[in-house]
């Protein structure tokens, strides 16, 4: 057996309604005074109210940030800091998308420590512990949950990754009820998402590991067999429980088994052109996996029938063009967007996006076959 490191978020609640015991969980860290950190939209909706009526319930005083926005600045994460250091906070609870629990995390680690953010960007650079975190995501997409990764937008537009085991929370919340309300679009975009994690973990080149690629079964499972009921009838707790769970157990997976190319191509969508995360990923994803196939045959045609279990039994071949079909598919089935002009792309914009994925070292690295400016120029050609 091939040696290899897991680490995952210390504790995991999973549980209808489990938001309202996030009080109890800050007092019993020891906390006198939280963040919570959020976006505006969160705010109206009232999804943070059950966390914000616990925390005041058990005694902990609360201070909220809710200026978060998509493709977190690095401005913004540096105000809110300033902002948590001011309150003199000592703890950090995020509810919200993948944003606000990344910028929960480096606000957790960036309070209590002297630092600059961009002596952190790559891998295993954190020096300092954090406060004490609890994250209860209101997406079932990112997995931001469980992974030891944020991701922020400098002031060039470029995605920039701080990785390193600080920004695993103490808890976990997966809580179907903060789900609920999502719109089906988001619900479907931040679905395959969480897929796109679980299938660039199983097939990454890099760290690929027994329990990564255990996680990243049962996370394509729950999620291919959830994500239609989940956008179709939102409502349905059992559906939203699923997917919350699938993405927790993609997150755990790429966590450990680091995600490739289809990221590497999405970042660029995101910082030009603030294209949903889960958007990009989906936009992008059948092109990647068709580059892909020559190099990953195998993987794919073990992961298609999870996905789609029509594919079972099916040659190797018809398992991998009916994977590329199938993903082609499935975002218009669920109602979103399908191709780059639709996000306001253009032939123009192909080969400024080409040269930044290209930037994305860390990420292309995994890719089971090597992407080169040329490969993704086509790439997004064909997405176009």
């Amino acid at each position: 057996m091939h040696a290899f490191q897991f680490q995952t978020t210390k504790s995991i609640l999973c549980e209808v309604g489990a938001t309202a015991r996030i009080g109890d969980l800050m007092a019993q860290m020891g906390c006198k005074k939280v963040a919570l950190v959020t976006d505006k939209v969160i705010l109206k909706l009232g999804l943070a109210d059950v966390a914000l009526e616990s925390i005041k319930n058990a005694s902990v005083g609360v201070y909220v940030i809710d200026d978060v926005v998509a493709d977190p600045p690095v401005s913004m994460v540096l105000k809110a800091v300033e902002e948590a250091k001011a309150e003199g906070v000592d703890g950090v609870v995020s509810v919200g998308g993948g944003s606000s629990l990344d910028t929960a995390k480096l606000i957790a680690v960036l309070v209590g420590s002297d630092q600059p953010l961009d002596q952190m960007y790559g891998v295993g650079l954190v020096k300092d512990d954090r406060l004490p975190l609890v994250l209860a995501p209101t997406t079932a997409g990112t997995g931001s949950e469980v992974t030891p990764i944020s991701i922020v937008t400098t002031d060039s537009n470029e995605k920039k990754g701080i990785v390193s085991h600080q920004l695993l929370p103490d808890w976990a919340i997966l809580d179907a009820e903060l789900t609920v309300g999502l719109p089906a679009h988001v619900t479907a975009a931040t679905g395959i998402d969480a897929m796109v994690h679980a299938i660039e973990a199983f097939t990454s080149k890099h760290k690929k590991n027994i329990v990564s690629d255990t996680l990243a079964r049962q996370a394509l499972t729950l999620l291919g067999a959830n994500i239609h009921t989940a956008c179709k009838n939102g409502q349905d707790r059992d559906a939203r429980s699923n997917m919350l769970l699938g993405s927790m157990l993609a997150g755990m997976a790429f966590a450990n088994s680091p995600v490739a190319a289809v990221h590497a191509l999405a970042y660029p969508l995101g910082g030009h052109f603030h294209v949903p995360h889960g958007l990009s990923n989906a936009l992008v994803l059948p092109h990647v996996l068709e580059f892909n196939m020559s190099a990953a045959t195998g993987l794919y045609v073990e992961l298609g029938p999870l996905i789609f279990p029509e594919l079972a039994g099916k040659s190797a071949a018809a398992i991998g063009e009916g994977l590329v079909e199938g993903f082609i598919q499935l975002g218009p089935e669920l109602g979103m967007y399908s191709k780059l002009a639709e996000v306001g792309v253009n032939h123009n914009h192909l080969p400024m996006l080409a040269e930044d994925a290209m930037k994305q070292t860390r990420l292309l690295v995994n890719n089971p076959r090597e992407m080169t400016y040329e490969a993704a120029l086509e790439i997004y050609t064909a997405a176009l």
